[in-house]
């Protein structure tokens, strides 16, 4: 079996999480990755979509036409050449506001998707289709060369893309609100790490902070080998995400055995069931410096397990099922 995936080959800025489920899938298929000439000339059984929005994408007013046509004669080819479709749902919803045309264009391509991967059994999918849950992969492999460090004693940490949803903003306020305690207490820290979507939203970040000396930014891009160091100097990590669904940064931070602190949701309640309650510490209504205070005081009190329980996010265990969706994939197709 053949499958072209959305994303292409070789980019270092690319999700971990769709290179390991590349490399996880050999050798019981062939993985394509994702150009336009492949996508529109070559023989493929499945064609696999993670942001189907991404392909409409282009810097430019001409780009993003240029994308549109192809997109559209890729819509012709998928249903002419009857080839299976799947689409792993990742959100809810996109973040990206697409435009009205873009919108319709996606809405042609649900149409056409054969089957629907949730990464957990709360996503909603369209009525009576043909869905598959399977769980959001660890990275323990991904990271397995870096070495554990020693947290630092106080540290916080966010990590990741810096966008207007996930609530960075919330926690550089709530952060600056808390006492530095009696003279001779602990000093809690705080550290941004990630590229923001504007540099506004950088600016109003720092405005936030407002000085203060215990919240560093290191606002840009990190490597795998930056982002292992500046998790495991943490003693816990916080994503206060306005909305939290599917958290590839969660897994991670549970990968190198640091505990997050989360929203809570019915998404987040199970995946603290999973893998233990010490690990996933969640609030409820909007984050404030007490439910920080808190949540640090919970973070730093020993646990009864090592490390959290991530069997179920094996990856040997999700590319079996991702070959098993596939599959039925393609029987679905060659039925109807």
């Amino acid at each position: 079996m053949r499958v072209l995936q959305s994303f292409p080959e070789g980019r270092a800025t690319t999700n971990p999480y769709l290179l390991q489920l590349s490399r996880s899938l050999s050798p019981a298929v062939e993985v394509l990755g994702f150009t336009w000439r492949r996508a529109l000339t070559s023989r493929y059984d499945v064609f696999h979509v993670h942001w189907p929005e991404v392909l409409l994408q282009g810097r430019t007013p001409g780009r993003a036409l240029a994308r549109r046509m192809l997109f559209r004669l890729l819509l012709a080819r998928l249903r002419l050449r009857r080839t299976a479709v799947v689409r792993t749902l990742h959100n809810v919803r996109s973040h990206e506001l697409s435009p009205r045309h873009d919108q319709r264009l996606l809405h042609r391509f649900d149409q056409m998707t054969t089957l629907w991967i949730r990464l957990n059994p709360f996503t909603p999918v369209p009525a009576g289709a043909l869905e598959h849950t399977i769980p959001h992969g660890d990275y323990r492999d991904w990271y397995a060369e870096y070495s554990p460090g020693t947290p630092v004693p106080g540290r916080l940490l966010y990590f990741g893309l810096i966008r207007a949803y996930k609530g960075v903003d919330a926690l550089v306020e709530s952060f600056s609100q808390i006492d530095g305690g009696e003279p001779g207490a602990l000093t809690p820290t705080l550290r941004i790490l990630g590229a923001p979507q504007s540099s506004a939203i950088a600016q109003s970040l720092q405005l936030a902070a407002a000085g203060d000396a215990r919240i560093e930014f290191v606002l840009r891009h990190a490597s795998d080998a930056e982002l292992a160091a500046a998790i495991y100097a943490a003693e816990l990590v916080v994503l206060p995400y306005a909305e939290m669904h599917n958290s590839g940064a969660a897994l991670l931070a549970l990968s190198l055995d640091r505990p997050v602190l989360v929203p809570e949701n019915a998404v987040t309640t199970a995946l603290a069931e999973e893998v233990g309650a010490e690990w996933v510490l969640t609030y409820d209504g909007p984050l404030c410096a007490q439910v920080l205070a808190d949540a640090f005081a919970r973070a730093r009190e020993p646990r009864s397990t090592p490390t959290p329980d991530l069997s179920r996010r094996r990856w040997s265990v999700g590319a079996a099922d991702h070959v098993d969706a596939y599959e039925r994939a393609v029987q679905a197709l060659r039925t109807r």
